[in-house]
């Protein structure tokens, strides 16, 4: 009886790691929102790190450490913390702004797990509202391939992205 338990949880160890290999290699979570506020008004909100404490979905340990680094806002500059398992440690970097449409950003975690990111914040101007776009793209690693199938990562992380913009909007709108 143990031998055949042994044997389909190593069949089953198996189909899951075969089931990962086909797995896609990127992961991309995008959500929208549309804020009542001027495209340079919200630019200038989510290019200056130290306006993020207002609006970040991220803050959920009040003791976290945080440090400011490179350029004061825009291109360059940095922002990194080091918290509770909650958020973990980790730094993000401007890498390039297009005026006032786009904000592109290097995150780099090393908390819980390593990994690199690219950030966007894309900007489109209508009549009176201002359409906020985030998005992260990601290459998976094995590993995270094999998490992908218990753990709905665009469900996770893009639930954090709707809190965050919904704080945005209320920020902005102000």
């Amino acid at each position: 009886m143990l031998k055949i338990i042994a044997i389909a949880v190593a069949v089953l160890l198996v189909i899951i790691l075969l089931y990962a290999a086909t797995r896609p290699d990127t992961l991309h979570v995008e959500r929208s929102i549309s804020i009542r506020a001027p495209q340079q008004k919200l630019f200038a909100i989510i290019n200056d790190f130290h306006q993020w404490n207002e609006w970040t979905p991220y803050n959920k340990d009040p003791a976290m450490k945080k440090t400011y680094s490179g350029s004061a806002t825009g291109k360059g500059a940095v922002y990194a913390w080091e918290g509770n398992k909650d958020v973990g440690q980790g730094e993000i970097t401007i890498t390039d702004t297009t005026p006032p449409k786009e904000i592109v950003l290097a995150l780099h975690m090393i908390k819980p797990f390593e990994g690199r990111n690219r950030v966007v914040f894309s900007l489109d101007a209508r009549e009176d509202y201002t359409t906020v776009t985030w998005t992260l793209e990601d290459r998976h690693t094995y590993f995270m391939k094999i998490m992908s199938i218990f753990i709905n990562l665009d469900k996770m992380i893009g639930g954090d992205f709707e809190v965050g913009l919904a704080k945005l909007k209320v920020v902005a709108e102000k």
